[in-house]
């Protein structure tokens, strides 16, 4: 046993990891004690750390030596007590803590603001099975920012780590649905597959798995696509006072049968008719609009936000914009905690704008032209207490620091999330909305422009592939009136052609998990999915695009995402449920209501091992059909 404090009267704190850990020690009283997995203060109190999850679950083998063994006979396996074990890779510092939670008056739980981060302490002080009442005494320490006032300031803002509980509840029931879903369907998986002479592991995971249902449902959109032309008529209109613009025919619900899913032309004869018919003849305007809109500032930076835009921007994959974030939050101290999930500020935060604008200056001098311009006094819908929970959006800190020694790609980041944050105090982007209708030979024609007004926030943006220069010409309907009569002097024909789907790349595999519900049809799971977080977490989905490409299941064609014949023939097995996002979504919402005390982790335990069981059932007749070309 390693040695430890000979003194039982000491407060306790618990970082996740050692860099929240040294963060906590810098503002605690000196001297420090350095010793073999904690730190001693001045003051008494001890600082130790795990590294990540120092628990783990137990292998199906811990359970029955018979599960070494993998066989369909065995399958579903599932626990009637769960068994957490430490990890080899961390065993000496896992028997550190365990000693110190033993003799520790007063234990501080300073892990991440989130799910995992609740969960990973408060396993392994339940693992200890201190009294309840020294469990209840424990207190929980958010940290969002690692400079020292902001870490002094959370310290004096300690909770009841009991408040919690819900969190590190929900995270447990995510843990354990993961082990019961990925052990037995991938076994299954992976059996029928070596009964098939595959011999890979062939493994299925909640969300993974859903995510290359995605890519290879888009691929095979792509293989099976047959282009088909299309059809556009436009009337050329002269008003009474020479103006002359163009207007878009609108088909008629009779054009119906003619028409794509998407509402295109298909037959090239309607549309010559079209244009035979509205030659040179009277021109009605029905309508003129020319409606003032308003777009606000996009708000700060969450992290999936960020991935996207790094990733459209330079093409980084999300691992690689998350590497990169954690460097800037742990090692540089430039950044807010990286791994949130919200785009909202507290109001707290109102005070230390001056703060970050003076940071920024420092770190970023490209950036002095856009804080001359900037209005500090502004207030967008970012600052709101209600929208905040854990954790808030990610923003620079107060910390000026010699950026020279970031990376490229490291400067790059600091500089998009600094330039979002510097949004906030620009007014708003202001534009006309200008549309005119036109009825032709009992035929609807409408032109359409865009006008800006006011270039407000966009300015930041000029040089960002976040922003399109969609400037277009201003109609010229200073004469034009409701109830004037023009004549169309010509008509266009304008053939096109269908595309077919673009493959996914990094940015748009990141938006499609975010915003997972567009490529749903039930109006329940589309609502529970807008409502959740899409697929994955934000703490989670750059892991799960890397497995992907680990398991050889995903390759890489230049920027493209494409399936392999492994991942294909994979999904192509399964049945529909487990390769779509639907009962990912289902389980998801649950999850939160578990968090929100509004469902318990036993109602989602049942239905999960009944659908366990009924999923097995439905994968006994499917078999894998294996071949070794990739696409």
């Amino acid at each position: 046993m390693p040695h430890l404090p000979s003194s039982n009267h000491y407060r306790l704190f618990i970082a996740e990891k050692p860099s929240l850990a040294r963060a906590v020690v810098d503002v605690l009283p000196k001297p420090h004690q350095k010793s073999d997995g904690f730190i001693r203060a001045g003051n008494g109190d001890i600082v130790s750390w795990c590294v990540g999850h120092l628990l783990e679950q137990a292998p199906p083998d811990s359970y029955d030596e018979r599960y070494k063994k993998w066989q369909i006979s065995d399958l579903p396996i599932i626990p009637n007590s769960w068994i957490l074990l430490p990890k080899n890779s961390t065993q000496k510092q896992f028997n550190i803590l365990v000693g110190l939670i033993r003799q520790a008056t007063d234990i501080v739980h300073v892990g991440d603001p989130d799910r995992e981060g609740q969960l990973l302490i408060d396993e392994v002080l339940n693992y200890c099975q201190i009294p309840s009442e020294k469990l209840r005494a424990v207190k929980r320490c958010l940290i969002s920012d690692l400079n020292a006032s902001a870490v002094e300031k959370s310290l004096r803002s300690l909770r009841n780590n009991h408040d919690f509980v819900p969190l590190s509840t929900s995270a447990l029931a995510r843990a354990r649905a993961d082990w019961l879903y990925g052990i037995n369907m991938s076994r299954l998986c992976t059996i029928k597959g070596q009964n098939r002479g595959y011999k890979g592991v062939l493994s299925i995971g909640r969300v993974q798995t859903p995510v290359l249902g995605l890519v290879v449902r888009r691929d095979a959109e792509i293989e099976h696509f047959v282009s088909k032309p299309f059809y556009d008529v436009f009337a050329v209109i002269q008003t009474q006072h020479g103006e002359i613009f163009k207007a878009k025919w609108q088909p008629s619900e009779a054009c119906a049968p003619y028409q794509d899913e998407e509402g295109r032309l298909l037959l090239k004869a309607l549309a010559e008719n079209v244009c035979k018919r509205i030659r040179h003849q009277t021109a009605l305007i029905e309508n003129v609009s020319n409606k003032k809109k308003e777009l606000a500032p996009p708000m700060p930076f969450n992290l999936s936000a960020l991935q996207i835009e790094m990733a459209k921007k330079f093409g980084l994959s999300a691992q690689e914009v998350l590497d990169v974030c954690q460097a800037l939050y742990e090692k540089h101290k430039l950044i807010t905690y990286p791994r949130s999930d919200c785009r909202f500020l507290p109001e707290e935060h109102l005070n230390q704008i001056d703060g970050v604008i003076a940071a920024i200056r420092h770190n970023c001098a490209e950036l002095n032209d856009a804080i001359a311009k900037a209005d500090l006094m502004l207030r967008t819908k970012t600052w709101n207490d209600k929208k905040v929970e854990a954790h808030h959006a990610i923003i620079p800190t107060l910390r000026k620091a010699d950026t020279k020694r970031l990376t490229q790609h490291e400067f790059a980041v600091y500089t998009m999330i600094a330039t979002q944050y510097l949004a906030q105090f620009y007014p708003n982007y202001r534009y006309a909305e200008l549309q005119i209708d036109v009825a032709i030979a009992g035929g609807k024609f409408i032109a359409k422009a865009h006008q800006m007004l006011e270039e407000g926030w966009k300015q930041l943006f000029k040089s960002a592939s976040s922003v399109s220069q969609d400037e277009s010409e201003p109609l010229l309907t200073k004469l034009v009136k409701k109830g004037e009569q023009a004549l169309c002097i010509d008509a266009e024909l304008v053939s096109k052609e269908t595309s077919p789907p673009k493959p996914f790349t990094d940015a748009t595999l990141l938006s499609a998990m975010t915003g997972i519900a567009r490529f749903v049809s039930d109006a329940e799971i589309k609502k529970i999915l807008r409502e959740t977080d899409g697929l994955g977490t934000e703490a989670t989905r750059a892991g799960i695009i890397e497995l992907l490409f680990k398991r050889e299941f995903l390759i890489r064609q230049g920027k493209s995402i494409r399936s392999t014949a492994v991942g294909r023939q994979l999904i192509n097995m399964l049945p529909t449920v487990m390769s779509v996002p639907d009962m990912t979504a289902h389980w998801e919402s649950q999850l939160e209501a578990i968090s929100q005390k509004s469902f318990t982790y036993h109602q989602f335990m049942v239905e999960l091992t009944q659908s366990i069981y009924q999923l097995i059932d439905k994968l006994g007749a499917a078999r894998f059909s294996h071949e070794t070309n990739n696409r």
